[in-house]
């Protein structure tokens, strides 16, 4: 006895949306997990010399880039000196009292003939 030709075709659509709700609810980290530990099952001898190689060169690299530590030395305290040193006197600008600041000293342009 043969199934319904309708059978098939329902039994198709309701697996592939039974996939797709399972898809939907393996979203976000849960498919990485699950990529990362498929892969991890697939590993053959030649993929784990691989992967032992790439963690050997990060954390040597890691531990090359990592900042030194600073020495310190100790310095004897020395006693600080403060003084308060007066300004030198202003010297009198002379220039200033020979310019000629008259309108009629001003070029056609604006500016300043000496």
């Amino acid at each position: 006895m043969r199934p319904d030709e309708g059978y098939w075709q329902d039994f198709l659509c309701e697996f592939h949306h039974r996939q797709r709700q399972q898809a939907v609810k393996k979203a976000g980290m849960m498919r990485h997990v699950e990529a990362f530990s498929s892969w991890l099952s697939d590993l053959g001898p030649a993929k784990w010399a691989y992967s032992a190689g790439i963690a050997y060169a990060s954390i040597t690299a890691a531990f090359l880039l990592m900042p030194k530590e600073a020495e310190k030395e100790d310095l004897p305290a020395a006693p600080v000196r403060h003084e308060v040193v007066p300004a030198a006197p202003a010297l009198p600008l002379e220039q200033l009292d020979k310019l000629d600041l008259t309108p009629s000293a001003q070029g056609s342009s604006g500016e300043q003939a000496f």
